[in-house]
């Protein structure tokens, strides 16, 4: 870790307060400015990414539970997820901001170079998981109960490359929590929530195991300063045949869940479409070759998630009461 003395870390402990100024319209541009620096370093634009396994599992569970669509629910879930997403990410950032200032990769993320401050992370952290417990509470009383369970992970996964060569595990639970939280934000009960829990373990297994692939991008750096990861331990080699492993149960996992929801032919080409997709993403990454490891994030995953909601939902609205 940087040494006390390190500028980078002097500069990440000051806060951005500043004395009041007459100056309306310039303190107002100002307030635009870091809130839209905070959405940047959230990059909340990628909660697109979560959402579409979160709609799926509340709309299956919809289809099991009297075959209507509840669009406040779905409303309800949306605010849930990106509150929580937004919070995992504000927490991620503050809590790594000195590993990040020493990795030249992530070196030039807002809290490195004091495009936001601390002070303005750990605001909205806090916002967006008060933002998160009150859609939870509004959906029913199991999800306001389970929510602090769900916020576990969140935090823990970031202190996880402290202590364990396996951090990438624990992202996998916290997102397998999503799909599971939706099923429960619908049925208001544990009774009979078996597929949420195997698309659940789906979705960790799918971002855990792009996880793997992500990390072997700071294996030398990781190794240098003391970050523990799969890559960093163990090697690219074993965390790429890992992360093939992963997503090879995943889409078995994938498999499992359309047959015990009983979805037809339209959920089973989205899911051969994905198929093609995970293959595309262990084709163009290799051990000596990480180039295109952003090309199979953006590309790759974010098609995975779009075409099996696109064609799940296609079946679903087959069977589903759509009226207000």
């Amino acid at each position: 870790m940087a040494t006390p003395d390190n500028p980078l870390d002097l500069a990440l402990s000051v806060d951005d307060s500043r004395p009041s100024s007459p100056d309306v319209p310039a303190e107002s541009s100002r307030s635009r400015g870091r809130v839209r620096a905070f959405l940047d370093l959230v990059t909340i634009e990628h909660s697109v990414f979560a959402l579409p396994f979160a709609f799926l599992s509340a709309l299956s569970a919809m289809q099991v539970d009297g075959g209507r669509v509840r669009w406040v629910d779905l409303l309800l879930i949306t605010v849930a997820m990106v509150g929580a997403r937004t919070f995992a990410m504000a927490a991620n950032r503050i809590l790594d901001r000195r590993i990040d200032a020493r990795n030249p990769r992530t070196a030039g993320r807002e809290l490195v170079t004091g495009a936001v401050s601390v002070r303005t992370a750990w605001t909205g952290a806090a916002v967006a998981l008060v933002v998160f417990l009150v859609a939870a509470a509004l959906l029913n009383p199991l999800c306001l109960m389970l929510a602090p369970l769900a916020v576990v992970p969140l935090v823990v996964y970031p202190y996880g490359k402290r202590f364990t060569n396996w951090p990438h595990a624990i992202l996998a639970i916290a997102q397998a929590v999503g799909p599971v939280g939706a099923w429960l934000a619908v049925t208001g009960t544990l009774d009979g929530s078996g597929p949420a829990w195997v698309l659940g373990a789906a979705v960790g297994l799918w971002i855990g195991g792009f996880d793997l692939i992500y990390a072997c991008q700071d294996s030398e750096i990781d190794r240098e300063i003391g970050v523990h990861s799969v890559p960093a331990r163990y090697g690219r080699r074993f965390a790429l045949h890992a992360s093939t492993l992963a997503h090879v149960v995943t889409f078995g996992l994938f498999v499992w869940f359309g047959a015990l929801i009983g979805f037809g032919w339209l959920w089973w080409v989205g899911l051969a479409l994905t198929a093609v997709a995970f293959a595309y993403q262990h084709l163009v990454v290799s051990p000596t070759d990480l180039s295109k490891v952003n090309r199979a994030f953006f590309t790759a995953n974010g098609f995975v998630g779009i075409a099996l909601f696109v064609f799940a939902l296609l079946d679903l609205v087959i069977r589903l009461d759509l009226r207000p």
